[in-house]
């Protein structure tokens, strides 16, 4: 059953020189209790799309078409774009909870880690009282692997580790369905990397919440995620299981991805990387947005658009998969 879904979705920024589509027509499903990857190289759009659906956007950015449906366990479904101001206060952390990039710079530096756990715990569960929040608070940094002494201790005097698990355990106080992480171990070394894979697996087996998983490293999704989304140029080209990108990718960009990290097992093998950049969002080229750096572009990939439809695992945007005869 799904826990969130997104529909033609769409978000510009409006510029002087004209507005930048920074995602378009997005849908997804994010299936209740699992971990959905987004990957894609910087400005593909995927912490746009994430604070879309957070409802976070801020001027220049707008939403300019598309819907956010999030479905509770027992109640009617949620039009996440609809809520009010009020609404919208209720909805965060008790449904939808954030884990930014960078949790220095997410952290508020004159605050203890228990008194910004506490903030949240107040102002959203007001019926606490102040022993039971401290007990809560407690608990949480417990849970990602925090003493109880670190409670009083500032952000600085953190390491880069603990503070994002600190991040994580402020995105869990209130027991939320749904948990976007966008880049949550970015800068952290590899074994520390591991360890934060390593619990946000623990804690979602625990609390049986939804994750979101935002990065640009796609080995890290293939360990943490049950299915991995593509995103190139504000859309999204290709979605499936970890396991079936991993061994049969179909978009080229998914390839390229792929096979720009060496292999920790087996022959050694040339990396590919994938050449030239990213496009400019204010005029994408026409056709597949893809094709003046894919290897495999035909003539017909400058010419037409292709759709995102079932490919052999999941879904793909690409006319060497189509159902029209092109030639693979």
């Amino acid at each position: 059953m799904n826990v969130l879904e997104i529909r033609e979705l769409s978000v510009d920024y409006q510029s002087g020189s004209g507005a930048v589509h920074a995602v378009s027509d997005v849908s997804l499903d994010l299936r209740r209790g699992e971990i959905l990857g987004l990957a894609g190289e910087s400005g593909s759009g995927k912490s746009t799309l994430a604070n879309a659906v957070a409802r976070l956007l801020r001027p220049p950015a707008a939403i300019t078409s598309g819907s956010v449906v999030y479905h509770r366990r027992d109640g009617e479904p949620v039009d996440v774009l609809g809520l009010g101001r009020g609404e919208l206060r209720a909805f965060r952390w008790k449904e939808l909870a954030v884990v930014f990039q960078s949790a220095m710079n997410a952290l508020n530096p004159v605050s203890t880690i228990g008194d910004q756990i506490d903030d949240v715990l107040r102002i959203h569960a007001p019926r606490m009282s102040r022993k039971e929040r401290v007990e809560r608070t407690v608990e949480l940094l417990r849970r990602v692997g925090i003493g109880a002494d670190r409670r009083r201790g500032y952000p600085h005097e953190l390491s880069g580790g603990m503070r994002q698990r600190a991040a994580i355990a402020i995105a869990l106080a209130l027991n939320p369905e749904i948990i976007i992480m966008d880049e949550p171990t970015t800068a952290l070394d590899v074994v520390v990397q591991r360890e934060i894979l390593h619990e946000i697996r623990t804690l979602r087996e625990e609390y049986g919440f939804a994750v979101v998983f935002i990065t640009h490293d796609l080995s890290l999704l293939m360990e943490i995620s049950d299915r991995i989304a593509i995103m190139y140029a504000g859309r999204v080209v290709e979605t499936g299981s970890a396991k079936a990108l991993h061994k049969a990718p179909s978009h080229p960009y998914t390839l390229g991805l792929l096979r720009s990290f060496p292999r920790l097992h087996g022959p050694r093998e040339e990396l590919l990387g994938i050449p030239g950049t990213p496009p400019d969002l204010r005029s994408p080229p026409p056709g597949c947005a893809f094709h003046p750096r894919c290897r495999f572009a035909m003539d017909a990939c400058s010419l037409r658009r292709p759709e995102l439809v079932p490919g052999a695992e999941g879904q793909v945007a690409c006319l060497l998969n189509d159902d029209k005869g092109v030639r693979q």
